[in-house]
């Protein structure tokens, strides 16, 4: 165990890392963040920032001579920096788990491999590959570049073989052409796993989508029981297969056929985990601290079970008009308001989240949604 009063360490240093601080802070640790912008979100909270590129082996010397353990805040980290620090002090999650869920192709091969169910997929490794057989059975489908890709970044809805080569193009490198399925539902699991296998599983959050990102989160996710339980079920095979350690996501889609499939892997804090902070006796982020320090799990269920709880996220447009009208938000029972402390907002950036607490799913998303847009509605007034 890592006593309280020690420095914590964080590869990135945006909204994630912010908010990872915010927890350590709670529990008497001190935190050091590296990252190559001076104003990042978390460079407000951490008590140290090396400011340098995340690849930097110099930074990497400096940070881990204040770090007692190192963790992630985002997949664009080096898994060899993982390899380089796991050397030195305990780090979470580890090179490997890493190294596969930082490639969707290389993540796709790794969940296929061990009977895990995906939507339909092929490798692109360079546009000439349009001319594959096996491609028209995947039309029409979504191409997504192999790395660096998220929240709608980096993806092509082809239709056509002829769109398959252009976008193939313009992405630069290796990408995903994966077959566009049917959905009845997105939903993901959350769940924390500790160095010696124990494990805590956040309640399961219903997601919607828009452009690719992340707009709504309900929770419990009205589903039935019996799929929410698969998806758990699944999540805790995948992380033992990863002998993994610390904060773990996995995205699912439910097809209108009722399948389960794995959509992503996130190895770390997840946007759609954000609820936790508000509505859990323990939030996400400090079981990021606790599986990182080897403190026990806490209880990761909801405080007031009964209850719904829907989290709405709070996008660059919705500073279209001016700084938004946060009264609504502050003065609605059960609301609560997040910002990252971003000083530029850009439509799709995620600036902050609203999480709402009501009598029930329904009422919450009724909520979340009203606070949002009457936000922007009264920036200007």
């Amino acid at each position: 165990m890592i006593a309280p009063g020690a420095t914590l360490g964080v590869l990135g240093g945006g909204q994630l890392a912010r908010m990872f601080a915010m927890a350590a802070h709670r529990l008497g640790y001190r935190v050091a963040v590296l990252d190559p912008d001076r104003d990042c979100p978390a460079a407000g909270v951490a008590n140290i920032q090396v400011c340098a590129a995340l690849d930097d082996a110099k930074a990497w010397h400096a940070l881990a001579a204040e770090c007692a353990a190192m963790t992630i805040e985002t997949e664009s980290v080096p898994a060899e920096a993982l390899t380089y620090f796991g050397a030195r002090m305990p780090v979470a999650p580890g090179e490997r788990a890493l190294y596969i869920t930082q490639d969707r192709t290389r993540e796709k091969r790794f969940l296929t491999a061990n009977g895990f169910a995906t939507a339909p997929y092929l490798a692109i490794g360079t546009p000439s590959d349009a001319d594959s057989q096996g491609i028209d059975a995947l039309l029409p489908g979504l191409l997504k570049a192999s790395r660096f890709g998220y929240d709608g970044k980096g993806q092509h809805v082809v239709r056509s073989r002829q769109e398959l080569a252009s976008a193939a193009r313009q992405l630069h490198g290796p990408g995903l052409l994966e077959q566009r399925v049917e959905l009845a539902a997105e939903l993901s699991v959350i769940v924390a796993r500790a160095a010696d296998g124990e494990t805590a599983v956040h309640p399961v959050p219903l997601n919607r989508h828009v452009s690719g990102i992340l707009d709504l989160s309900v929770v419990p996710a009205p589903l039935p029981q019996d799929i929410s339980s698969r998806a758990v079920a699944e999540t805790l095979r995948l992380a033992t297969l990863l002998d993994y350690c610390g904060v773990l996501c996995v995205e699912f889609f439910l097809t209108t056929e009722g399948r389960l499939l794995v959509n992503e892997i996130a190895p770390r804090p997840h946007n759609s985990g954000h609820f936790t902070l508000d509505a859990c006796r323990t939030s996400q982020f400090e079981q990021q601290v606790r599986t990182l320090a080897g403190l026990p799990l806490g209880d990761p269920g909801l405080v007031t079970p009964q209850h719904g709880v829907a989290t709405a996220n709070l996008l660059g447009q919705l500073w279209a008009d001016g700084e938004p009208c946060w009264k609504q938000a502050l003065s609605t029972p059960n609301a609560h308001l997040h910002l990252y402390g971003k000083s530029t907002p850009r439509p799709g950036r995620k600036m902050g989240h609203l999480t709402c607490i009501a009598d029930n799913v329904t009422d919450a998303q009724a909520a979340a949604s009203r606070i949002r847009a009457v936000s922007q509605s009264t920036s200007t007034a």
